[in-house]
């Protein structure tokens, strides 16, 4: 295995299906490519912007229907691929992500004897010996792997107190797959890079690295262990939340077996009905058992979706008076997908608030960089003014104010600071991505246990904890803003002087750069019909003198191939698309 993965890394893939498998995935990069490019940079080149906008939400849809199909098709990582891509709001239009967002990870299961070779081979025993029963019927399948239950053999029962269980077992050759998969996904990576509309708003070789490492976190049973161990110890004082028991004696990096906690799932309301359980009470309990993971842990489940969380009564003699909290408990499984408020991203939210309360269009696009959504080298000017004069317009209004502004000016302003934001290279790091759509989850499970559920007035209090918690940092951030603000003051003075006297020695140079692109868009228009006229002289003259010089007359039309050529691409190669 070892050097079939050397071979995939390196070589490419190791036999032929693999081969094929991967020159699939390049064909559809291509042709999406290859589309894309005809659309969106040739044909507007012709007077075509118009034609094309008219038809490119079609096109997004019916690419991403493709892929749909081709993921659900190649199953393995391709499925983690659509559904990635279906979260990254910030660089995918919505025609895409809205298609791909129902994609789902379930694929037929894998038939048993091939289960059984694998998971005897990593636990070095007969399935026979390490359980007393393995059911041969998985209980779930995905693209990765497969679950079964089992009930551990009589050793294994005195050790750790537990009986039955449910065994996570890799499919065969997964690894293989997945560094295919991830090699041809680095390559279309390499190819989008050389694009310089594209560079310029998405770092792609950095998009795919830090898909490339959740993947590989996702196959690592081990990892995923340490995951429930980590989030057991943080929820261990929260008698509402309860998590399965890893059984290490019989968990290796391809294996991993847990307890079996399989209950109620959270969003079966007739089933929490019969039970004699509240729906909206654990609407509630689930969202303040999130919101304290996200605001308080630090280390939350970044995949809450409904096959994930089980209600577990306690038992018919538990009450909520007997036990000081409720008769059931949160049950959270599947911790391969986690994520974690780290202390830079912290940091930055404080700092995104501080620059909001004080209206600082500068300092807010300051924080966005340090959050790391910005790419280091975007050019923030335009965005920056964007900010102030939104600040300028609408800051301080209260509800009631806003709803007097005439919507012709939201409507405008909203159509020139569209056109900066899409031009600004946004790229959200993964950890701000697993916190939004770990909140998109939270809000679709409860509101179908409590249709009108609030999703703002349940984050509220822990939003305002954090802002109590940070209290002093904001403090500080505030003084300092205070400071920078005075010795702005004090030199103000000195720097209108400065300016005056600049402009009486005609110093002065003005940066505009909207105007300096379309000015060079219409350098760029004048030498393309410049050349469009020399084509069409050369090729007449050509015409014209052949029948008495038929090799001068010939050099000429051939050389009108030149100017035709520049007149057609110029722009086209090299340009740095629409502005």
């Amino acid at each position: 295995m070892a050097a079939e993965r050397r071979d995939a890394r390196t070589d490419g893939p190791a036999d032929g299906a693999i081969r094929a498998r991967y020159r699939r995935i390049l064909r559809f990069a291509a042709r999406a490519l290859v589309q894309s490019w005809w659309f969106e940079l040739f044909l507007p080149r012709f007077g075509l912007a118009r034609f094309v906008a008219r038809g490119r939400a079609a096109r997004m849809t019916r690419i991403a229907q493709r892929f749909h199909v081709l993921a659900v098709d190649l199953g393995g990582l391709m499925i983690k691929v659509g559904q990635f891509m279906s979260s990254r709001l910030d660089v995918l239009p919505p025609e895409i992500t809205k298609e791909l967002e129902g994609l789902q990870d379930e694929v037929p299961p894998v038939p048993f004897p091939a289960i059984r070779a694998a998971a005897e081979a990593e636990l070095g025993m007969p399935l026979d010996r390490a359980f007393a029963a393995f059911d041969e019927v998985p209980i779930a399948a995905a693209s990765l792997g497969q679950a079964h239950r089992a009930r551990l053999a009589a050793l294994d029962v005195e050790l750790t107190g537990l009986e039955d269980v449910v065994v996570k077992v890799q499919r065969p050759g997964i690894q293989q797959i997945v560094d295919v998969d991830l090699l041809a996904l680095r390559r279309v990576a390499r190819w989008l890079s050389r694009v310089r509309i594209v560079a310029r708003r998405v770092d792609m070789p950095a998009l795919v690295e830090e898909f490339a490492v959740t993947s590989m976190a996702e196959i690592d049973y081990l990892l995923e262990a340490g995951n429930a161990e980590r989030f057991a110890a943080n929820t261990a004082g929260d008698p509402r939340i309860t998590v399965p028991e890893v059984v290490w004696e019989r968990t290796t990096r391809r294996v991993l077996t847990l307890a079996d906690v399989t209950a109620i799932k959270v969003n079966d309301v007739d089933a929490l009905r019969a039970a004699g359980i509240d729906p909206t009470e654990v609407a509630h309990t689930f969202a303040s058992a999130m919101f304290q993971q996200l605001f308080g842990d630090g280390f939350f489940h970044a995949d809450p979706h409904p096959g994930n969380i089980f209600i577990t009564p306690r038992g018919a003699g538990a009450s909520a008076d007997a036990t000081g909290s409720q008769p059931w408990q949160l049950t959270f499984i599947d911790f391969g997908m986690m994520g974690e408020v780290t202390p830079t991203l912290r940091r930055g939210l404080r700092k995104l608030v501080v620059a909001v309360a004080s209206r600082d269009g500068k300092g807010l696009v300051d924080s966005i960089r340090d959050v790391g959504a910005l790419l280091p080298s975007a050019d923030t000017r335009e965005l920056e003014r964007a900010m102030t004069q939104l600040f300028g317009r609408f800051g301080g209004m209260g509800l009631a104010e806003l709803q007097q502004v005439d919507p012709a000016e939201f409507r405008d302003f909203a159509r020139e600071f569209g056109d900066v934001v899409r031009e600004m290279p946004f790229q959200l790091p993964e950890n701000f991505l697993l916190i939004i759509r770990s909140m998109s989850l939270v809000s679709g499970v409860c509101s179908s246990l409590q249709p009108d559920f609030n999703m703002w007035e349940a984050i509220e209090p822990y939003a305002g904890q954090l802002m109590r918690d940070e209290r002093g940092n904001l403090l500080q951030d505030v003084a300092r803003q205070a400071v920078w603000t005075a010795s702005v003051a004090a030199a103000l003075p000195r720097r209108i002087d400065e300016v005056i006297d600049r402009i009486d020695e005609g110093r002065i140079a003005v940066e505009t750069p909207r105007l300096d692109r379309r000015l060079a868009r219409l350098e760029r228009a004048a030498r393309r019909i410049v050349s469009a006229i020399l084509f069409g002289a050369l090729l007449v003259a050509g015409a014209i003198v052949r029948p008495a010089d038929e090799v001068f007359g010939t050099v000429l039309m051939v050389m009108s191939v030149v100017p035709l050529a520049h007149a057609l691409f110029a722009g086209v190669v090299g340009s740095r698309g629409p502005s």
